[in-house]
C-alpha cells in the first residue's frame, strides 16, 4: 500500500465527538504527555546548547552531553521519565510530538528567520496527534486501518480511547467514494469545551470533481466599509459580527474578572474555582460563536467566487501592517480578510480555478477608464472619506470600491499574461 506522501491526492476533514466523561479524561491525559514530550525536548537542547558555551570539567561536560543526547532517543526518554510507562497513553502521540518538534526546527531553518521552538503552555485548549497503520494486506478504507478507524458511520474508534460517536457532514464525502487512506489524525478540545477529530485523507483519485468552466474572471477589492466590492459593481455587505456582541462579551468578561479577583483573594487556585470557570465557559462559547460564524460567512462568499468564476483576483493585503491603524484595528480584525484569501487560494487549487493576489499599489488611486492616478499628478489625493470621485484628467465618475475593483482584476490579468 502506497504512504500518504505517495498517494496523488490529499483531503482534511473536521469531526465533532462526543467523549464520555472517562474518554475526556484520557484525552486529556494524551494531550498533556504531548505537551510534556514537546518541552522535555526543548529543555533538553536549551541545556545542551548552555554547556558549550559555560567553561568547565571536561569530563562533567562529555558526560551530561553524552547523557542529554541519549535521552533524545525515543526509548531512552520513555524510561527515563517513568510516568510516559503509562499504559492509556498512546505511543504514537510520544512519536508525533518528537516529530512535531523536529518539523519546528526543520522550519526555523528552512522559512523562518527568527523564532526557534518556544515552550508549550498550558492552557485549556488540548491537542495531541496519532495516526491510522495499514497493514501490508489490509484494503485502503477508512474501515480497515488499525488505532484509528471508522467502525461505521455515526462511530470512529480512537487508540486507547475507544469506540465515540461523531457528527457532521464527512457522510457526503465518504458515501460516494471507497478508495481513502487515513494519515495523521488531531484530537482535540477547544477553549468552550467541544471535542473534535481532524483527519488527513489521502487518495490516488480526485476527492471532488474540478468545476465547469464559466469563461468569467472577476477581481474583488476588501474594505471595511463593506466586506467586498467586485468589478462587477456587486457589493457584499459587511456582517461586522464581533461588533454586534461586543457589549455582550464585555459585561461575560467583567463578570469572570470579578470571579477570578474573588478567587485569587480567598486563596484558591482558578482550575477550582468552580463559579469561575462556569464564567469563563460562558465567555469561551460568545466567542466561539462569533469565530463559527464569521467562518461560516467566509466560507459562503468563497464557494460562490469559486464556483462562478474561473479567474479570481484580490489584493494581498498585509493585516499585520494594517493593524496599526488604531482607528481601524477593530474593524480589520473583524472582518478576517487574511483567513478569507486563504480559503480562496485552497478551494481554487482544489476545484481547478485560478486565484492570484497582486499588488495593492494605486488600485485606489487609479482611474480605471484613463490610468490617470490621484494625489501623484495632482495634490487631490483620495482619502477613506472619498467613497466617490470624480477623474480630473477623462471626468469619468468612479465609485471608489468599484472602480479599485476594475484595476485589480487588470492587474491580474496582466500578472498572468
Amino acid at each position: 500500500m502506497k504512504k500518504m506522501a505517495e498517494l496523488s491526492y490529499h483531503y482534511g476533514i473536521k469531526i465533532r465527538i462526543y467523549p464520555s466523561s472517562q474518554q475526556k479524561q484520557l484525552i486529556k491525559l494524551n494531550s498533556d504527555i504531548a505537551r510534556t514530550v514537546y518541552n522535555k525536548l526543548i529543555a533538553i537542547d536549551q541545556e545542551l546548547y548552555q554547556l558549550n558555551r559555560v567553561k568547565l570539567p571536561l569530563d562533567v561536560v562529555t558526560n551530561r552531553i553524552d547523557e542529554l543526547k541519549k535521552r533524545k532517543n525515543y526509548k531512552n526518554l520513555i524510561n527515563h521519565f517513568q510516568y510516559m510507562q503509562n499504559k492509556n497513553i498512546d505511543s504514537l502521540t510520544i512519536a508525533n510530538a518528537k516529530q512535531n518538534y523536529q518539523k519546528a526546527w526543520n522550519m526555523y531553518k528552512k522559512v523562518h528567520t527568527a523564532g526557534t521552538p518556544k515552550f508549550h503552555k498550558k492552557g485549556y485548549a488540548e491537542k495531541y496527534q496519532t495516526n491510522a497503520q495499514y497493514g501490508k494486506g489490509s484494503n485502503m478504507d477508512v474501515f480497515s486501518s488499525t488505532g484509528v478507524k471508522f467502525l461505521d458511520m455515526k462511530h470512529i474508534q480512537l487508540p486507547k480511547v475507544g469506540r465515540i460517536r461523531i457528527s457532521g457532514s464527512y457522510r457526503k464525502l465518504l458515501d460516494h467514494k471507497q478508495d481513502i487512506r487515513i494519515g495523521t489524525v488531531t484530537v482535540s478540545k477547544s477553549v468552550d469545551d467541544k471535542y473534535f477529530v481532524s483527519m488527513q485523507l489521502g487518495s490516488d483519485t480526485p476527492f471532488v470533481e474540478k468545476k465547469k468552466v464559466t469563461n468569467s474572471q472577476i477581481g474583488i477589492d476588501l474594505n471595511t466599509d463593506n466586506f467586498l466590492t467586485d468589478s462587477e459593481g456587486n457589493v457584499i455587505a459587511n456582517p461586522r459580527y464581533y461588533r454586534t456582541i461586543k457589549g455582550k462579551l464585555a459585561k461575560a468578561q467583567r463578570k469572570l474578572s470579578r470571579r477570578q479577583l474573588r478567587a485569587k483573594k480567598e486563596g484558591r487556585s482558578l482550575r477550582d474555582a468552580k463559579n469561575y470557570q462556569k464564567q469563563r465557559l460562558v465567555v469561551s462559547k460568545i466567542q466561539a460563536k462569533v469565530r463559527r460564524q464569521r467562518n461560516d460567512f467566509l466560507h459562503k462568499i468563497s464557494t460562490a467566487l469559486i464556483n462562478n468564476h474561473d479567474l479570481v483576483v484580490a489584493e494581498n493585503l498585509l493585516g499585520k501592517n494594517m493593524l496599526k491603524n488604531h482607528a481601524l484595528a477593530m474593524s480589520i480584525s473583524d472582518v478576517g480578510w487574511r483567513t478569507f484569501l486563504q480559503i480562496l487560494e485552497y478551494k481554487a487549487s482544489l476545484y481547478g480555478r485560478t486565484f492570484v493576489t497582486v499588488d495593492p499599489k494605486n488600485t485606489t488611486q487609479m482611474c480605471s477608464d484613463c490610468g490617470f492616478i490621484m494625489g501623484k499628478n495632482s495634490t487631490n489625493k483620495l482619502t477613506l472619506a472619498d467613497r466617490k470621485w470624480t477623474c480630473p484628467n477623462c471626468h469619468k465618475h468612479h465609485i471608489r470600491d468599484w472602480n479599485a475593483a476594475k484595476n485589480i482584476l487588470v492587474k491580474g490579468l496582466a500578472k498572468l499574461a
